[in-house]
């Protein structure tokens, strides 16, 4: 149980972290296509070339691949040194504070070419600032992930800290997906000509105001106070090991593997769907965006009764399949006998119910695998858990880049795209794979206790 109970201040405080995290890493999921690959009516140039490695894969998609690697070793890693850690500030904030200032470099800079055209040394240096990238985000988002089980005791009370986790993460998803009407803006007053620059000062600008908010945790949250973890001290590959041979983990696992790699998908596609398919202009990807966190959020209460109601399971089972759905919409957008606009806004408002779902539920489960783990084994893990989850999310999201890029080869004009299209085939075979994967889920829900009799 934690030394204290986490007040509300302090809950809103713990999900700023999530929010500045989710700003970056969603700015390099949202942008790298469009501004490397960018489709012929967007007003940029290429800069990286559509090279076939293998003769199957563009060069786009093994940069996005390749950057995973390093984090197959170093996730896991960062993971250990994060539960056996016996800082007197704590096990997870003194990581957390070093990752910030190279987070927002590495992500900066990613949209920099070396080379303006294009040019493969461009495509080295995508895949040496990814690097730099991936392992600052691990560095931050694996210790502050660990403590969501450290600072709480209650199913009811993870899932409520979760939803507010979730809040943070789709908000930095807004900010992301604005990043070009924030171009329009430095365009406008700063007088700045050229496209390309004005959404370099706008990406630098996002990322430094998020390395600010994820400052807001680690100053305004005490870890010794509210949290009364105990240093793991199992060696590297036994706390693997351990951690893989939790068979509900692993169903977990697949199905968020399966997911993120579909809304990766999404992420990557947005501009694209919203400029090539339906004809509409730039600016009404953040508009969407916004549109359907409002949407959300109007959903949270309901999730949160539902999962206490009826158990998390179902719930979960529901989304895949709702958003499978809406995958397969994505296909035939812009063949639909309705306005662009009615199109891709009914799109977004029935995605708002399972992407809150899926935002709020999946951690709030993760932190009740790990903590029943610790109770069973007697060892804290919870930055192992978190560390194999993310890495899987981030392999999810690198594929998901690296299949939407590949698939650009077969169209992402107006007029040929054909490769836009069959995104959504592969989204709604992803999630469909996300919901059998979960169905071999097994929840544990407390028992109802039995009536006294006389």
């Amino acid at each position: 149980m934690p030394a204290a109970k986490l007040p509300f201040r302090k809950q809103i405080a713990y999900a700023a972290g999530m929010m500045g995290w989710s700003i970056m890493t969603n700015v390099i999921i949202v942008m790298l296509p469009y501004f490397y690959l960018p489709p012929s009516n967007s007003g940029l140039i290429p800069l990286v070339p559509q090279l076939m490695v293998f003769g199957v894969l563009n060069i786009m998609s093994v940069i996005a691949a390749s950057g995973r690697m390093i984090d197959a070793f170093y996730d896991p890693f960062l993971a250990s040194l994060s539960d056996k850690s016996k800082n007197p500030k704590g096990r997870r904030m003194p990581f957390m504070l070093k990752a910030i200032i190279p987070a927002v470099l590495f992500c900066s800079l990613t949209f920099y070419p070396l080379v303006k055209g294009e040019s493969v040394h461009n495509a080295y240096w995508i895949a040496f600032t990814l690097a730099g990238f991936f392992i600052a985000a691990t560095t931050y988002i694996i210790p502050y992930n660990a403590l969501l089980p450290e600072m709480t005791d209650t199913a009811a009370e993870k899932i409520k800290l979760s939803s507010w986790q979730q809040i943070g993460f789709i908000l930095g998803i807004i900010f992301s997906a604005l990043v070009n009407n924030f171009a329009d803006l430095v365009q406008h007053y700063f007088v700045v000509p050229q496209r390309t620059v004005a959404l370099q000062y706008t990406i630098w600008g996002l990322s430094i105001f998020a390395g600010l908010i994820m400052l807001i945790p680690i100053f305004f949250i005490d870890e010794k106070k509210y949290s009364s973890s105990k240093p793991s001290h199992l060696p590297l590959l036994p706390a693997i090991a351990k951690t893989f041979a939790n068979s509900n983990f692993k169903y977990y696992l697949i199905s968020d593997f399966s997911y993120y790699m579909a809304l990766s998908i999404i992420s990557s596609g947005l501009l694209f769907f919203v400029t090539v398919l339906l004809g509409l202009p730039q600016s009404e990807g953040g508009l969407l965006m916004g549109v359907m966190v409002l949407v959300s959020v109007l959903f949270y209460p309901l999730i949160n009764y539902l999962s206490i109601r009826f158990g998390k399971k179902p719930i979960v089972l529901f989304s895949f399949g709702l958003l499978s759905l809406i995958f397969v919409a994505i296909y035939f957008l812009g063949r639909f006998h309705l306005s662009p606009n009615a199109q891709i806004y009914t799109l977004v408002i029935c995605a708002a119910f399972p992407l809150a779902s899926l935002g709020i539920l999946p951690n709030a489960i993760l932190a009740e695998i790990a903590q029943q783990d610790a109770i069973k084994t007697g060892e804290n893990r919870e930055g192992m858990f978190f560390a194999v989850k993310y890495l899987f999310v981030k392999l999810g999201q690198t594929l998901g880049i690296a299949l939407f890029a590949f698939l650009t080869v077969y169209g992402k004009d107006p007029g040929h795209d054909y490769g836009l299209r069959l995104n959504g085939l592969c989204g709604f075979v992803l999630c469909l794979f996300a919901l059998i994967a979960f169905s071999r889920f097994r929840e544990k829900r407390p028992r109802k206790k039995k009536p006294v009799t006389l």
